[in-house]
């Protein structure tokens, strides 16, 4: 079984974060593994309270994992400190990890800020260019990329920014009024529209945080970059339109929870 680990904060709601990178991992059929950055005390509502690791302790997670059971991709989700962002990139470094994704969470679905702009810098000049590809949104994208997206073609352009910049493909996420959950890929050079159907599901806690896993976890498995990612926008759409009804607000991401069909067994078989 090919292996993936994610590094980022927790979500003990189990919409998004780690617990949501893990479930997603598993059910795409990579064993999964982690390094916690945070523990955040949030759930579909907002994010109350965070409890960062010492940049000490996040190396030894990582060390942990490289030294006992290397991962054939690595995923990245929210890291709020400077600190952090070095040890996660000295480490991938001196481990020559592969297939590398990372999501650039700096806000939350509820609004909440995650990161500061410090960290913001940081991540640019240290994860960016050792990623395979970066998944943003389009808030995500406006901070990275310093533009306003208003339209289909600013998605086009800063991605193109972000990828030229930092020398990485870029998977510049749709939505946000914008379009149909259409995502534009940007890599070597080229650009590649991926059309997806807008679900009316209010439950989209943690929606970019198991795109970004399950494109980790087919990467592992040995597909290229495209198939990875339609892969996972189907993984995405099937579990959003199973509708899942959880909990007295928005409920949690239903996808952690009901892909249990042929799907899921096909990918565990294998």
């Amino acid at each position: 079984m090919k292996t993936a680990l994610s590094i980022a904060g927790t979500d003990p709601s189990g919409g998004a974060g780690i617990q949501a990178d893990l479930k997603t991992m598993t059910m795409n059929g990579v064993f999964a593994m982690s390094a916690i950055t945070a523990l955040v005390a949030q759930n579909t509502t907002g994010v109350r309270e965070i409890v960062e690791m010492t940049p000490a302790f996040l190396k030894a997670q990582i060390d942990a994992v490289f030294e006992d059971i290397p991962p054939d991709a690595v995923k990245i989700g929210m890291v709020a400190s400077c600190g952090l962002i070095e040890v996660i990139a000295e480490r991938l470094h001196f481990y020559h990890a592969k297939s590398i994704v990372v999501d650039p969470v700096m806000v939350a679905t509820s609004g909440d800020r995650l990161i500061d702009q410090e960290a913001v810098d940081t991540l640019k000049s240290r994860l960016l260019p050792l990623a395979a590809i970066a998944t943003p949104n389009i808030p995500e994208a406006e901070i990275l990329s310093g533009m306003t997206i208003r339209s289909q073609a600013d998605i086009e352009a800063a991605a193109r920014k972000i990828g030229d910049a930092y020398g990485c493909a870029v998977l510049l996420k749709g939505g946000h009024d914008i379009n149909d959950a259409n995502d534009f890929l940007y890599a070597d050079s080229v650009g590649t529209w991926f059309y997806g159907t807008r679900i009316n599901n209010p439950n989209t806690h943690g929606t970019g945080c198991t795109l970004s896993s399950a494109i980790a976890a087919n990467l592992a498995k040995g597909f290229d970059l495209p198939t990875s990612i339609r892969r996972s926008k189907d993984y995405l759409s099937g579990a959003l339109g199973a509708m899942l009804n959880l909990g007295k607000g928005r409920g949690p991401m239903q996808h952690n929870f009901n892909l249990t069909g042929e799907y899921a067994k096909e990918e565990t078989e294998k």
